[in-house]
């Protein structure tokens, strides 16, 4: 027993502290978010905004080059709390397989994103861009290239 509280003890004071990682703090700190959004189009905004938030440091800043290094397509499909409950890849880039894993492997983390309240779930496709450090920007927020 006494182990046990213990261990709940420090892992409160983990998280709290931000020792459990960076996306999963800002996570937890997401989860109260609420969107108003009416649209799906509009929601769209709102989660990607979510996305940049969770990830700012792997932003790509400016225009992106002429040719990017990978473009994964999907559709992310969230419940009315905003946790992601599917996503389908609708394009992926068959020579960087390992892009495709950590984009999806992101949007999972990123949840639960803003909660779409006014659409009592959401259904979305976006555009990921990365370049080869990995960095990217998403199509709904894109800076444009060069």
């Amino acid at each position: 027993m006494q182990f046990r509280r213990l261990f709940v003890a420090a892992s409160l004071l983990a998280l709290l502290t931000g020792l459990a990682g960076p996306a999963r703090t800002q996570t937890v700190a997401a989860a109260a978010m609420v969107s108003s959004a009416e649209s799906t189009r509009a929601y769209r905004m709102d989660a990607a905004r979510h996305i940049y938030t969770v990830y700012a440091d792997k932003i790509f800043k400016g225009k992106l080059p002429p040719l990017v290094h990978a473009i994964v397509v999907l559709e992310v499909e969230l419940d009315a709390g905003g946790h992601v409950r599917q996503v389908h890849m609708v394009r992926v880039p068959t020579h960087a397989p390992d892009v495709t894993a950590r984009v999806k492997d992101m949007i999972h983390r990123a949840s639960p994103m803003p909660a779409p309240s006014r659409l009592g779930g959401a259904r979305f496709t976006e555009i990921w861009l990365v370049d080869r450090s990995g960095q990217f920007q998403l199509d709904a927020l894109t800076e444009g290239q060069l």
